[in-house]
């Protein structure tokens, strides 16, 4: 692939309206789909430039990708990132070479570009997530689990939040990269590989699908028999006698560290012996609640209950971070498909059982208040390990080890609480219309106005960002509001200088008027924003 170098070690912007952007090659007038293909990225292309120029660089594309919350990793970019590597990060990249780059990811690439993904506004949304973050990490009430002695050993301070959207925008806080074992977080994975391969009628015949009522390992089965839910160890412990019983048994095991894998976006999960170990000399309760469903005949039939308790144990020392555990909630949120993959792991009717128990069953006895005040399916686990799930737009992790009497993550639940207060994402906003609640689905001021208002106000306000990302979209740059301004009149009025270089640069009207008479330069010359003044005149703006 052809370099063009720059005559500089970095391109620096001028003070003055740069020419337009040469003309991408005219395609074949019969190809018409290639040409409205070429089109788009005619002004994809364009948008990323803010100079003018008839180039980009690497650094450009890839600011562009993370600000919207992609990473330069991303499995579905790997074909763009595998071309652009020919690149430095300052050497200017022809809008042939660009197109070449973007095209094997174009769909994906457009999107982002455009602010089209289910969290547009991405970087604000995470600025509130910060400000969540650093509160609820003041908070210090109750205790790591002491039960099994290597959860006592963690270090209580450790504390991390990951956010992965059903669009792969991703972005953590803290010790997100820090192993914990998942514990109970097991139990809606585990319940999940027992409907696809046995369905859901034959899974509930040997599990209920009704809260308990009481802790997560008391010894009581409901009136069939069963165990009350998939949420809770009795239960937990019948969906692990589920999965592939007909296998050796580290196959079995195989399959449940593959699925962590797929469902974290391809990072392996590892696994913590020692907590095994120690799961295992203190499971005294879980070896009475195997015993006490066998002889209620609640198990399959030749289930091997010594097997079948190890093999519990083993899911739940399964270790994962922060960010892989966000990506798997993210995956049901996105109806069993990996988001960072596009891989699916799980039916969406399976999805749809696990998280509906997930929401009347996930948090222990703590579950009613939960699904009262936060609305959303979760599943928590002792080690202080938190999954979420908004359906349909993402999923969150949050860690710390200090756990309350219930045995839920004590920070997790003051950042789920806030959450909720900030965004409507609890299950039921939509019926309110809360309307102190932002909602990062929407652009910052779609929900009321067109694309033709919303680059003027953009424009109005500064907002150079959003202003490239409509360019992207297609927006009119001349089109006028019902006054007959223009997005150039009104970044001229406010003396958003970058916004009026970066729309002449664009191919602007230098001198659109209004029903007044007035044109943007009449405006700026007003209000004494001389540098737009001068940008004007050099495009040939007059009053």
């Amino acid at each position: 692939m052809a370099k063009r170098q720059s005559d500089s070690s970095s391109h620096q912007p001028t003070t003055s309206a740069a020419p337009a952007p040469a003309a991408p090659p005219t395609p074949s007038a019969s190809a018409d789909h290639n040409e409205h293909i070429d089109e788009r990225e005619q002004r994809l292309f364009r948008s990323l430039s803010a100079t003018g120029s008839d180039f980009v660089t690497r650094k450009d594309l890839f600011q562009a990708l993370q600000r919207i919350g992609l990473r330069l990793d991303d499995a579905r970019l790997m074909d763009c990132m595998s071309q652009i590597q020919a690149f430095e990060d300052s050497t200017e990249i022809s809008y042939a070479d660009f197109c070449r780059i973007v095209r094997p990811n174009i769909l994906l690439v457009e999107r982002a570009l455009q602010g089209s993904m289910v969290i547009a506004d991405f970087h604000g949304f995470c600025k509130d997530l910060e400000q969540i973050y650093k509160e609820v990490k003041e908070i210090r009430d109750g205790a790591v689990a002491t039960y099994i002695p290597q959860l006592a050993r963690v270090n209580p301070e450790h504390f991390a939040v990951s956010v992965c959207s059903v669009d792969g925008q991703r972005y953590s806080f803290g010790d997100s990269r820090t192993d914990f074992c998942i514990q109970s977080c097991c139990k809606p994975i585990n319940y999940c590989m027992a409907l696809e391969q046995h369905g859901e009628e034959k899974v509930h015949r040997h599990v209920g699908r009704e809260p308990s009522g009481v802790s997560f390992n008391e010894l009581k089965l409901n009136g069939h028999g069963r165990p009350h839910n998939p949420m809770i160890n009795s239960g937990a412990i019948m969906s692990c006698s589920l999965i592939h019983p007909e296998q050796e048994f580290a196959d079995r095991f195989d399959h449940v560290m593959g699925t962590w894998q797929q469902l974290g976006g391809g990072d392996k999960a590892g696994f913590s012996n020692a907590v095994y170990l120690s799961e295992r000399a203190t499971a005294d309760r879980n070896f009475a609640l195997g015993y006490f469903m066998r002889e209620n005949g609640a198990f399959p039939e030749d289930t091997d209950l010594i097997q079948t308790l190890e093999f519990y144990f083993q899911c739940c020392s399964i270790e994962v971070n922060a960010e892989q555990m966000a990506v798997a909630a993210a995956t049901l949120a996105n109806a069993g498909v990996c988001p960072t993959t596009g891989k699916r792991v799980f039916s969406p009717k399976t999805v749809q059982n696990c998280l509906s128990l997930m929401y009347s069953c996930g948090m222990y006895d703590f579950s009613g208040e939960f699904a009262f005040t936060i609305g959303l399916p979760a599943k928590s686990g002792v080690s202080g390990a938190l999954m979420v799930v908004v359906p349909n737009v993402a999923g969150f992790c949050i860690w710390s080890p200090r756990i309350d009497k219930h045995g839920n993550t004590v920070r997790g639940l003051a950042f789920c609480k806030r959450l909720v207060e900030r965004f409507n994402f609890h299950n039921y906003d939509n019926l309110t219309g809360l309307s102190d609640k932002k909602d990062p689905r929407r652009r910052t001021q779609q929900a009321e106005i067109d694309g033709l208002t919303l680059i003027t106000y953009a424009a109005s306000k500064g907002d150079l960002t959003a202003v490239q990302q409509l360019v992207a979209m297609g927006v009119d740059l001349d089109g006028g509001d019902y006054d007959g301004r223009t997005p150039l009149h009104l970044a001229a009025s406010e003396g958003h200088d970058k916004v009026v270089r970066y729309l002449i640069q664009r191919g602007a009207n230098a001198n659109p008027r209004d029903r007044w008479g007035g044109t943007p330069l009449a405006d700026a010359i007003r209000q004494k924003h001389d540098k737009a003044a001068n940008l004007l005149k050099q495009a040939g703006g007059t009053t």
